[in-house]
């Protein structure tokens, strides 16, 4: 007995060292969740765009004014940089606009006199995670710290928005990617180690029709699944839709990012003949992505280094657009998400195709 459960130990040890990449992924996961889940959760909270205007357009700025602009470019926390970045407008309508473009996060419009009467009038974007609290907690804290005694009224523009909420619309990018690793990725190796792909290939069907297809039907796959998860966020963490115009550019914002997903993976999965290692890759991949998507945690918790990940990361986009529509209903603020994923989405067609070319060739 003991004979044989050693060479059945030799055989599975060796057959694992020989395969240094999953050893790679074994040693490698634990310290990159260590490294990026760790500093996406739970950071500082700094850098937060705010404006700043007075009741009346202005000549000559109030003392509360210019106590209240200097408090809030100086407010920090322990050892971190400041929490916010102070823009002065020069009334409150210009200082609305920059609101409505998503230019800022807030806008506190201050009274012209210091008076129990006058109050200071704060507009925040509540369909950020903690930030709103923030930003009602900064400005409490500057004007006490000024002396002044004048109440504050916050207006919470989007309502109160839950975490549920806030975290259902990023789940909804993440059904994507998951149902395209799971039922696209591991599908196509599955058919490539049982033949399946080779049948394909002493058919009179094109090498560009087969790549199309495989394509089409990760994509739909994709969307259906993103859509699903869609509808179970509107049942389950009371999410809504203002007007068809916004359902709509919903399904768009689904369907263009579900092809760029579907279309990397395909290149992906194209390069591995092994289960396994196809799994180990783009679990780390969904990680990185995912991460830094902004889903979990506001981006502007994460570092500096962390940020420039989100910045050329396609999920981020796709949920900064879908939270514009579905928390917000600002559909005018999703110009540069929509460019980007097309643009992400192009690359992984033309990358997708490339590569998966290569593997019928």
């Amino acid at each position: 007995m003991m004979r044989g459960a050693i060479a059945i130990f030799r055989r599975d040890f060796k057959k694992f060292l020989g395969n240094p990449a999953i050893i790679m992924m074994t040693l490698f996961m634990p310290i990159m969740y260590l490294i990026i889940f760790g500093n996406a959760m739970g950071g500082a909270i700094t850098h937060i765009p705010i404006g700043v205007a007075q009741e009346e357009t202005f000549g000559d700025e109030t003392p509360l004014f210019l106590a209240a602009v200097d408090g809030l470019g100086r407010f920090h926390t322990a050892d971190n940089p400041r929490m916010f970045d102070v823009t002065v407008f020069s009334g409150e309508a210009t200082a609305k606009m920059a609101f409505d473009e998503g230019r800022v996060m807030a806008v506190a419009i201050f009274p012209p006199e210091v008076s129990n009467d006058h109050a200071v009038r704060l507009y925040v974007d509540s369909s950020e995670y903690m930030i709103p609290g923030l930003i009602q907690s900064g400005v409490s804290g500057v004007m006490a710290q000024s002396g002044a005694k004048n109440p504050l009224q916050v207006s919470k523009i989007y309502g109160d928005i839950d975490y549920i909420q806030f975290f259902g619309v990023g789940v909804i990018v993440m059904g994507i990617f998951m149902t395209t690793m799971m039922g696209g990725g591991i599908s196509m190796i599955r058919d490539r180690e049982n033949g399946i792909i080779e049948g394909y290939l002493v058919t009179p069907v094109k090498r560009s029709s087969i790549i199309l297809g495989v394509i089409a039907s990760g994509t739909v796959k994709a969307f259906m699944a993103g859509f699903i998860i869609f509808l179970v966020d509107i049942f389950v963490a009371g999410v809504t839709v203002d007007s068809l115009e916004t359902f709509l550019l919903v399904l768009v914002v689904l369907f263009i990012i579900s092809v760029g997903i579907t279309s990397l993976v395909v290149s992906f999965s194209s390069r591995f003949s092994a289960q396994q290692e196809y799994a180990s890759v783009v679990a780390f991949l969904n990680l990185i992505l995912f991460m830094t998507s902004g889903a979990f945690y506001p981006v502007l918790g994460m570092p500096d280094w962390l940020r420039w990940i989100t910045v050329i990361n396609p999920e981020y986009y796709a949920i900064h657009a879908l939270r514009s529509l579905i928390l917000r209903g600002q559909a005018n603020l999703i110009g540069m998400d929509l460019l980007a994923i097309f643009i992400f989405s192009g690359i992984a067609i033309a990358l997708g195709i490339t590569t998966y070319r290569r593997t019928l060739e």
